[in-house]
């Protein structure tokens, strides 16, 4: 690592969707992320956090939560603090769950979903879903920490058809 580049060190995942249309079920999506132990990066989570939830040391939380998609502006938010995140740990995946509670739904039943990864001001991410429009839930990212303890970002949507359960324990297997 250079003096220059500090690698990404904080960062804040925005979701955002239009509410269903009147007389429908409520829409809600999830921003769930999942943190892998150095010692096995690709293997179950060391610990998951989404809504009700935090991680264990303070460095990864929901700043706002939405259940049907009526916020102003960006619905769910949540902070990763990277440059505190402990040694032992080497890769975080996030990604996004739409509950089946109410309604079965996937992508396409959602109005207008986007999404956004960014550094401060630097945008590192923007979706819409459009290429997972038949799933139930996404990954929408990962970050990886180099040698160095740097961080580095990894772009990338990829759909699953699993319950949130399901997938929270599989979403950063390869």
């Amino acid at each position: 690592m250079s003096g220059i580049n500090k690698g990404i060190r904080k960062v804040e995942v925005s979701l955002k969707w239009d509410p269903s249309p009147a007389g429908q079920s409520a829409t809600d999506l999830d921003l769930v992320a999942a943190t892998y132990l150095a010692s096995d990066p690709h293997g179950d989570p060391a610990y998951v956090v989404h809504f009700d939830s935090r991680s264990p040391d303070g460095t990864i939380y929901l700043n706002r939560d939405s259940k049907d998609g009526k916020g102003f502006g960006w619905d769910e938010v949540m902070t990763l603090e990277l440059e505190r995140l402990d040694a032992r740990y080497a890769r975080v995946v996030v990604g996004t769950v739409i509950q089946q509670r109410s309604a079965q739904r996937t992508f396409v039943g959602v109005i207008n979903p986007a999404l956004r990864i960014r550094e401060g001001y630097t945008v590192l991410a923007e979706d819409d879903f459009g290429s997972v429009l038949g799933s139930t839930a996404a990954t929408i990212g990962e970050f990886v920490r180099q040698e160095s303890g740097s961080w580095d970002f990894h772009s990338g949507i990829k759909g699953f058809e699993d319950d949130p359960a399901t997938f929270t324990r599989s979403m950063g297997r390869m």
